[in-house]
């Protein structure tokens, strides 16, 4: 049995919706005292009432921020344990297409906001004395690809290299930094992209099913525990084998 992390002190970025909002209600069934950060005040303040956590309105892409988010970690929750990097977004746009706005609102979400976030919240990580940074970063990208999604592969193959090098760097703090990959997992974005995406994603997944929130957030919080504190550096995919098979006749 993994030790209880009861009482600790978790932030989870991007936690109003989708994979985000799993994750927070998984530390937060774990007795966890959880903030949530988002952008959306409506669905900030639901999630927050539904998991049972705090929220903060905050642009991870703003270094003031990401500062603002450790403050109020600190004034709510004594401090932070745990720093989910979860926040992230996912415009579609062909490479042909895409401008500079949407790369730099794309990487500035998803890889500059990690980046940010964990410099703001290293002195509380630091002085928990069991720090533990987990990012969600993606099979697309540093595994697969997928049109229309070059800007997004390229932030979530970044955060990989940030890990291996903050992973380094933060070990003697006792700050562990790992990640977890997800393949397709059933969200509010997922589903947006409408029934036929979801059919195909379906069938290429050897376990014939979408992965579900909460199974990403068992991972992070596999990654929290003590038991997990020599485990740096690393990565975690979850995809229900979807990254397998070399050819769509191997899912049989």
């Amino acid at each position: 049995m993994f030790t209880s992390i009861a009482g600790r002190s978790v932030v989870v970025t991007g936690g109003s919706r989708g994979i985000g909002k799993g994750i927070a209600a998984v530390f937060a069934k774990a007795g966890a005292r959880v903030l949530i950060t988002g952008r959306d005040p409506g669905a900030a303040q639901a999630a927050a009432a539904e998991i049972g956590a705090e929220y903060l309105l905050a642009d991870v892409a703003r270094k003031a921020d990401c500062e603002r988010v450790a403050a109020f970690a600190q004034e709510r929750l004594g401090g932070v344990d745990v720093l989910c990097a979860n926040a992230g977004i996912f415009p579609d746009a062909r490479l042909s297409d895409m401008t500079e706005e949407d790369i730099d609102l794309v990487l500035g979400t998803n890889l500059k906001g990690t980046i940010l976030c964990v410099q703001a919240c290293l002195p509380l990580l630091a002085r928990s004395g069991r720090g533990r940074v987990i990012l969600t970063s993606s099979i697309t990208g540093p595994i697969t690809g997928y049109p229309g999604w070059t800007h997004y592969g390229a932030s979530k193959a970044g955060q990989l290299g940030f890990m291996r090098t903050a992973a380094i760097e933060l070990a003697a703090s006792g700050i562990t930094v790992n990640a977890v990959l997800p393949g397709n997992i059933m969200t509010e974005g997922l589903a947006s992209l409408g029934d036929e995406y979801i059919a195909g994603m379906t069938a290429a997944i050897p376990m014939r099913r979408l992965g579900t929130v909460e199974e990403i957030g068992h991972t992070a919080l596999f990654l929290a525990t003590d038991e997990a504190g020599y485990i740096t550096g690393q990565t975690i995919v979850v995809d229900g084998g979807q990254v397998l098979p070399e050819s769509p006749e191997a899912v049989g």
